[in-house]
Order: structure tokens, then C-alpha cells, then sequence
């Protein structure tokens, strides 16, 4: 799935861009992401997340996503705006895509096909479904909506995913 890192995104400040770039050649936590879920404090661990293993390779990146009970109505600024001022986040973000059905943009039509840790692989479920790549460009774990950004399988994971 190393093509995973060319895959063409737009940055929320509407720049184009791939994963590679955002990730600058390490590891990346990809997350969608929604500022009006009940998940929606996850932006907490996700940004110290960023601040504990940005230093050595990872790179949280945050998808916005407006499919799972419009929770995520707002425009790119808005979005930016309530992540910078509620949460500090400093992670990059893309614009807002559609990660299930027909117009699933290829990056998460990508991603869907990895299975999580109960070998089920699909359709995105809700918002803050994380997804592990290493530094290849694979998939090499699935986290599921409620499991928390600094669960102890996640952390794990991380520092395999940065030691590959």
C-alpha cells in the first residue's frame, strides 16, 4: 500500500499535498476527524500524541469528515478555527472527504481495505477511526472509533510502527 503516500489530499488551507509531504518520511496516525461528535475531545490525545512522538517520526493527520450525522458542517476555517482555539491541535490537517461509499476519496477506499485487530476490514464506522502507517506507506494497525488516541494498543503500535 506504499502508494498510499503519494495519494493526492488538499490541506485544509487548501494547498495540495500528499501524505508523504505531511509526513515528511515518518509515520502517520490518519484520523477522521469531527468537531461535533461525542469523540470529539479524542483532539486532546491526538495532539499529545503529536507533541510526544512528533520529535521522532510521527505525524497525527486529521481528516476532516462530515458523513456520519453531519457532524462536521463547518468550512475550512471554521474547522481550523475550533481545532486551534478548543484544542490547541498543531497536527496538519486535509480537507473535508468523504472516507465511505461511492464518493470515498481513494486515500480511505485505500485504507478501508485494512482489517483491525479483530480482522474486520470495511467501511469506516464513525468519526475518529485512526489508521497506523509506518514509514513504507503500510497500514500496519486499525483503531476503531471509541478505542481511545493513547490507549496502551495504540502506543504500542506507534513505537513498533517507528521502529520498522
Amino acid at each position: 500500500m506504499s502508494g498510499l503516500l503519494d495519494t493526492p489530499l488538499t490541506t485544509l488551507q487548501g494547498e495540495p499535498t500528499t501524505l508523504r509531504a505531511l509526513t515528511r518520511g515518518g509515520a502517520a496516525l490518519v484520523v477522521n476527524v469531527a468537531s461535533r461528535c461525542g469523540l470529539t475531545p479524542q483532539y486532546t490525545r491526538l495532539e499529545a500524541l503529536q507533541r510526544e512522538y512528533g520529535a521522532r517520526g510521527l505525524t497525527v493527520v486529521g481528516v476532516p469528515c462530515n458523513q456520519f450525522a453531519g457532524q462536521e458542517p463547518g468550512t475550512a476555517e471554521e474547522i481550523a478555527g475550533f481545532c486551534s482555539a478548543t484544542y490547541g491541535v498543531t497536527f496538519p490537517m486535509t480537507e473535508k472527504l468523504d472516507v465511505n461509499g461511492p464518493g470515498a476519496h481513494p486515500l480511505f477506499q485505500r485504507l478501508s481495505e485494512a482489517p483491525d485487530a479483530s480482522g474486520e476490514a470495511g467501511d469506516v464506522q464513525w468519526n475518529f477511526e485512526k489508521f497506523l502507517l509506518d514509514t513504507d506507506g503500510e497500514v500496519v494497525a486499525r483503531f476503531r472509533p471509541m478505542t481511545q488516541p493513547d490507549a496502551p494498543e495504540v502506543r504500542h503500535a506507534i513505537e513498533e510502527a517507528l521502529h520498522r
